[in-house]
């Protein structure tokens, strides 16, 4: 049999997530990746435009490579030391990965402020957690920001880390974070990055094809609806994987998600995901967070049986 990694660092996970006394002590390894990242975009994104994206793709083999090493040569190390009983702490060592408790605590926060009818507090707490603007947002905006963001981040923190762990161990989950962290930074269509970050997105691109795919059927199949929607949106979406787990949602919920969003000061015409109600509120979000657990003891039993299988 496997040793349960993955299923131990996320049953770990959501129960205490990265405690914030911790985090105020070393930090998060993301925050650490974000540095690298930022220092190479600085030192390196400055040649001429030509020679933007062979430095783009350069900065992220570099990376990519180190982080492999070092969380391969962790796990050779722990197994030296603590032989056949070191995958627990591999375990442990994954747990920061993942993002099960910490997307529930930023997201329920946001219902809470809703239902209590302070809609300024619910803006900007969804601020924290979405790139749009939120100022002139109204309810039915800053749900459904919330419940976009829940829906992708599912796949981005939970799934596609959790999938990585199953595949190739230590390596996978953190090389899995590197590309995420960086197309959240430099992967953008902006002048800056277009060129330099084009290596980040399309991998993060490529690391989310099957994760994506993976969170969309874990919430129809704990809904037991949304199959149609996700099957006739997903494709609306920008992204190539976004749109899985967010029309899923959609579907399952009877939602209308996306539309037409602000950023920085834009309005962009994005297409409508779902056919369902206009109107979102608070009970909404509850609504999605409850069948976002749900989907996350979903993960947990693949994990398993990934487990029993082996």
């Amino acid at each position: 049999m496997a040793e349960p990694i993955a299923l131990v660092a996320l049953v770990i996970e959501a129960a205490v997530g990265w405690p914030d006394r911790l985090y105020r002590a070393i930090g998060h390894p993301v925050g650490l990746f974000a540095r690298m990242i930022d220092a190479g975009e600085r030192r390196w994104n400055a040649r001429s435009q030509r020679r933007r994206r062979v430095a783009g793709i350069a900065l992220i083999v570099l990376l990519f490579a180190t982080v492999i090493a070092a969380c391969w040569a962790a796990e050779r190390l722990v197994g030296a030391i603590i032989g056949r009983w070191a995958w627990p702490i591999v375990a442990l060592l994954a747990v920061p990965g993942l993002a099960q408790r910490s997307l529930d605590r930023h997201v329920a926060p946001i219902a809470r402020a809703l239902a209590d009818g302070d809609l300024a507090s619910a803006r900007t707490l969804v601020g924290r957690i979405v790139g749009r603007d939120v100022a002139a947002l109204d309810q039915t905006g800053v749900a459904r920001a919330a419940i976009e963001s829940l829906a992708e981040s599912f796949c981005d923190g939970v799934v596609a880390p959790a999938f990585w762990l199953l595949v190739a161990g230590l390596p996978g989950i953190w090389a899995y974070k590197l590309l995420n962290t960086a197309d959240s930074l430099i992967g953008h269509r902006e002048p800056r990055w277009r060129a330099f970050g084009w290596a980040a997105a399309r991998a993060d691109d490529l690391a989310n094809l099957i994760p994506a795919r993976l969170a969309g059927v874990l919430l129809c199949l704990v809904a037991g609806r949304g199959w149609h929607v996700m099957a006739r949106d997903a494709g609306s979406h920008a992204s190539p994987n976004a749109g899985w787990p967010e029309a899923a949602m959609a579907g399952a919920l009877g939602l209308r998600l996306a539309g037409p969003i602000a950023y920085d000061g834009e309005i962009r015409d994005k297409d409508w995901i779902g056919d369902g109600r206009d109107i979102v509120d608070a009970a909404d979000i509850a609504r999605a967070l409850r069948l976002y657990r749900r989907a996350c003891v979903g993960l947990w039993v693949i994990a398993g049986g990934v487990v029993w299988v082996l």
